[in-house]
């Protein structure tokens, strides 16, 4: 028996998010059906990130045991022959039996997309979040200085979260604009439920001009849901991309 880990990126768009669930199909559901397919085994993975429904991923990674005598790299070219087109294997590799791609340490990179101009462009509303409301990008940048760094995250945790602790790491967290067009991306070595989603549509409220950017040391402080802004549509976000410490 052998573990081989995937990495998987997939358009969210027409599914109801990675984990297999009753309500839908699932990122997974059909990942496990193609690998099981393919082995003659009954195959269930395990992800690194659950993934909502609408949500992107360039970057997802899951592993799976095998005793099929393929090797690991040879994996990612037999799915891509069989999975639909908006689920692809980027790469495929044998790892340790005990490898898991959520409890091992990692750094995760998230971008949020937000289309900022008077009318909406079809063709990005299935990949960004649209506002016509005009937002100042310095501020934003300004508000997410201040979330770098150790935190109790627990005001940008969505509701129903099973967590042993709301404290995590940001290492990173960028706002660029280019052409109408504003990406948020943040990196850290761990999120919480619609963490970067809330914080997406906090700092959009900033950007808006409805709080100042220190505001945001106000929201980590009150330890509370209701202090932050809304939760940022789902089609905004991507999974760029987990890097795995040696």
């Amino acid at each position: 028996m052998k573990r081989v880990k995937l990495t998987v990126a997939y358009d969210g768009t027409n599914y109801c998010g990675w984990q297999v669930q009753p309500n839908g199909v699932s990122v997974q559901e059909v990942l496990n059906r193609h690998l099981s397919e393919l082995t003659g085994e009954k195959i269930e993975t395990i992800g690194a990130s659950r993934t909502d429904a609408g949500v992107h991923a360039l970057g997802n990674v899951a592993v799976f045991d095998t005793s099929v005598r393929m090797p690991g790299e040879k994996f990612s070219y037999a799915l891509n022959q069989r999975l639909p087109e908006d689920i692809r294997i980027e790469g495929s590799e044998e790892v340790p039996c005990d490898f898991h791609p959520r409890y091992k340490d990692s750094e995760k990179t998230y971008e949020y997309r937000i289309l900022n101009r008077r009318f909406p462009i079809p063709t990005e509303r299935f990949y960004s979040h649209f506002t016509y409301v005009p937002l100042d990008v310095q501020k934003m940048q300004r508000a997410a200085d201040f979330l770098v760094g150790e935190h109790d995250f627990k005001s940008f945790c969505g509701a129903g979260a099973q967590v042993k602790t709301t404290v995590r790491t940001i290492l990173s967290a960028d706002v660029e604009k280019k052409g109408e067009m504003i990406t948020l991306r943040i990196r850290g070595t761990g999120f919480l439920y619609n963490m970067v989603r809330i914080i997406a549509g906090t700092l959009m409220e900033i950007g808006a001009g409805n709080y100042p950017p220190e505001y945001i040391q106000e929201i980590l402080e009150a330890r509370d849901r209701k202090a932050a802004g809304p939760t940022a549509p789902a089609r905004g976000l991507t999974l760029i991309g987990i890097e795995y410490k040696e």
